[in-house]
Parts: structure tokens; C-alpha cells; sequence
């Protein structure tokens, strides 16, 4: 959920929830039991939202600040309901929202609240979005499945013969239900033993990726995508292939019981000048599980990722790579991360060595970079 949406979903139901907890006491604790997320909704929060989830007007709620429309599925699908339970239980400062937003849960069960939740999300009634709970964790190399509004900022450092050290920008952006195109652009340095360090463009990249399949029932989802990189680089400089590629592949992700989960990928690199580089095939995977500090506070993702690739023409090996990483929310909206990890070769060695990987994550359509921190 964006910030604003859940800023005026809980904004618009406070003076409601106020006057259940304080001036009605004695009828909130004679209602009836299992109360469904429909009757909740009406009796908290139709008043502002309407019965209909589009929102009241304003002459009638008695704010200024504009009502969310529920029915819109760009709003009401891409967060777990988690983020929506968290604000709705503790309040805004839990995600450093304004502390005029109250806190559910002294008027609300929590299995009442979750009631709630499902069915305000309930209004968007086209399946072909995906819910946020398949928005699995993003490993270093795996590419997910999930389409994402992000920026993120990685970096890569290699030492041995050859010196390595590169940054790339990627942007996402998401449009329509099922789809994202990306943008990468790596700004490269590389040095052999002895020389000066080489600095500029590398090979930009650019990506389209669409969802052909999710379930929140089963915990599934399935994508298919390509990337096309351009040689920017300079070839003769190290700092690219010097020769365009397209990379079809395809990603899975699967969620169990808590919050572990597995992700997948598999595709292909095919160089348009087969003299200047081999088809490569690759394939990916990912196992980890995320952990909450305290209810509702900071994640900690450990994970556990394997990649493997292998020239097709030459007849060489699989080549092996085991990496061990770590993904840690900053900001308490959780829409600010950190993951960093090695690149550990297991076999063929000799011409491979170790790399530290890190990135720094923006999940801009929950915030801006100086949003959601206290």
C-alpha cells in the first residue's frame, strides 16, 4: 500500500474508532461474535469510505485530506496485508505515519482486524493483479517474478588478477496488472595488476518482464520476460562485451507456511555475433525466510542462493556459484532496504574469484527517500 492510501485509510476511519472505543464501550463489547469483514467495514469505516469503497465526500467526513479509492486495484494490491494489519493494529507511528492515526487494536480482535483488511481489499475485484503477499524478498542475482515499482543501486567488487568494481542504476516500473519493463545502467571500473584503473560506461540493459500466472491460494507465481543488452561498454577497456545480447528467461517464486519462501529463474544469453561470444544458459534459485523484530518492526531476510551457468557451443562446464546473503529493512515504513553477500565460486576456480555484492533498495511507490523513517 502506498503511504498516502494507508495515511487516508486509517485517517478516515479515527473519528469513527474513537467513538467506538470511548463513547460506546459497553456496545462494542455486547456486539455480536464473528462479526464478517463487510459488517466491520460498515460499521467502522463506511461512513467515511462509503458502502462502496470509493470514499465519501468531503463536505461529509469533515477533513480535507482525500479518501482513497478502494475498487482501484494499482492501490489495494501490491503491499501485503501485513502492512495494512500493522497500521490498522498499532497506529501510524508503527510506519511513521502521522500520529493522528489511531490504533485499532484496542477496539478491534486482531482475527476482527484481519476480517477487515480482506475485505477492504476485497474491492478490487479483477484477478489479474497479484497480491503483494507473492512479492517475495529480491535475491542478489535471482530475478523474481513479482512486477515492482523500485530503484535500486547495486554494487560489485571483484579483486584478484583483474580488479573489478562497478555500480549500476536500475530502474522499475510497473504497468498494467502483470507487466514491468526495466532499465539497468552500470558505471564500470577494472584494473589488472599494475595498471591504472579503467572508468566509464558499461553495457546498458534493458527488460520487460509479464506475470502468466499467480495464485494466493496455492502461494504461487509464475513470469516470463526478456532483456536486451547493448555494448556501451568499451570492449577493449574490459568494460563490456562488445556485442549486443538477448536474454529470454523465465521466474517462479513459492511461498510456505510463515514467511519462508523459494524463487526460481531460467533463461538463456544469445549473443547476436556468435564469433564474439558463446549462448550461454543459466539457471538460478533462491531459499529464505523472513523475520520480524518485535510484531510489527524492523525484517531480516537470510538467504541462501545458487547460480549456475554454462557455455553451449565450447563444451565446457557447469560453472557453480553458491551465495550467502542478507536483506535488511532501514526505513520503518520498510520501503528502504540494504542486502549484501558473496559470490563464492565452487568449481573452475582458477579464472573466478570471489565477488561482494550489495544493493540498496527504494520501493518508490511507498515513499520518497526521505519518507517513513520516524
Amino acid at each position: 500500500m502506498s503511504p498516502l492510501g494507508i495515511v487516508r485509510f486509517v485517517v478516515a476511519c479515527a473519528s469513527l474508532v474513537v467513538s467506538l472505543v470511548i463513547a460506546a464501550p459497553a456496545e462494542a463489547q455486547n456486539a455480536p461474535p464473528n462479526r464478517s469483514g463487510e459488517e466491520l467495514f460498515r460499521a467502522a469505516c463506511a461512513a467515511c469510505h462509503g458502502p462502496d469503497g470509493k470514499g465519501a465526500p468531503q463536505s461529509q467526513v469533515g477533513f480535507e485530506d482525500p479518501l482513497p479509492d478502494f475498487t482501484d486495484c494499482s492501490f489495494s494490491t501490491p503491499e501485503v496485508a501485513a502492512d495494512w494489519f500493522a497500521i490498522a493494529h498499532e497506529g501510524g507511528p508503527v510506519r511513521a505515519f502521522s500520529r493522528r492515526m489511531p490504533a485499532f487494536g484496542e477496539a478491534l480482535t486482531e482475527a476482527e482486524l484481519e476480517r477487515t483488511v480482506d475485505y477492504v481489499r476485497s474491492f478490487c475485484d479483477d484477478p489479474a493483479w497479484p497480491r503483494g503477499e507473492l512479492n517475495f524478498p529480491r535475491a542478489l542475482v535471482t530475478e523474481k517474478a513479482f512486477p515492482e515499482n523500485e530503484a535500486l543501486l547495486t554494487t560489485s567488487i571483484q579483486k584478484g588478477a583483474s580488479r573489478e568494481f562497478t555500480n549500476e542504476f536500475v530502474y522499475e516500473r510497473r504497468f498494467g496488472a502483470r507487466n514491468q519493463f526495466e532499465v539497468a545502467v552500470p558505471l564500470a571500473m577494472q584494473s589488472n595488476e599494475g595498471s591504472e584503473w579503467l572508468r566509464g560506461l558499461g553495457d546498458v540493459a534493458v527488460a520487460a518482464k509479464r506475470v502468466l500466472f499467480h495464485s494466493l491460494d496455492t502461494g504461487s507465481i509464475l513470469s516470463a520476460g526478456a532483456e536486451v543488452v547493448f555494448p556501451t561498454g568499451k570492449e577493449g577497456s574490459g568494460l563490456g562485451g562488445g556485442v549486443m545480447k538477448f536474454e529470454p528467461f523465465v521466474s517462479a517464486g513459492q511461498m510456505f507456511r510463515g514467511s519462508a519462501f523459494v524463487q526460481g529463474q531460467a533463461g538463456a544469453e544469445i549473443p547476436r555475433d556468435r564469433e564474439k561470444a558463446e549462448t550461454e544458459a543459466f539457471w538460478r534459485g533462491v531459499v529464505g525466510n523472513t523475520f520480524t523484530q518485535g510484531e510489527f518492526g524492523r525484517s531480516w531476510t537470510p538467504m541462501l542462493e545458487f547460480a549456475a551457468a554454462r557455455e553451449l557451443e565450447n563444451g565446457k562446464p557447469v560453472e557453480w556459484d553458491v551465495l550467502p546473503q542478507l536483506q535488511v529493512s532501514l526505513s520503518k515504513r520498510q520501503h528502504i532496504l540494504v542486502s549484501g553477500g558473496l559470490r563464492i565460486p565452487i568449481n573452475e576456480r582458477a579464472e573466478r574469484h570471489m565477488q561482494v555484492l550489495t544493493y540498496l533498495l527504494w520501493d518508490w511507490f511507498d515513499g520518497g527517500l526521505r519518507d517513513g523513517w520516524r
